[in-house]
């Protein structure tokens, strides 16, 4: 499983900076295409909202690419 650290003073993190960030999409005008046509899960539960707060400790698993926890 792959990790990503908030930054310093951030507590969270939006599921489509995320997507960009670990490379899951190319460019983020393409993270609702990929929302769109992709199984993406949040803690188990199905997402498909690019602007989803993510906080430490949530874990996304994304179709085809693995999980990333967020620390």
């Amino acid at each position: 499983m792959r990790t990503v650290d908030l930054r310093p003073g951030e507590d969270t993190i939006r599921l489509g900076q995320l997507l960009k960030l670990v490379d899951a999409v190319p460019t983020g005008a393409q993270v609702k295409d990929v929302l769109a046509t992709t199984d993406i899960r949040v803690n188990g539960e199905a997402e498909d909202r690019r602007g989803r707060q993510l906080r430490s400790g949530d874990v996304v698993a994304i179709e085809g690419f693995g999980d990333v926890r967020i620390n």
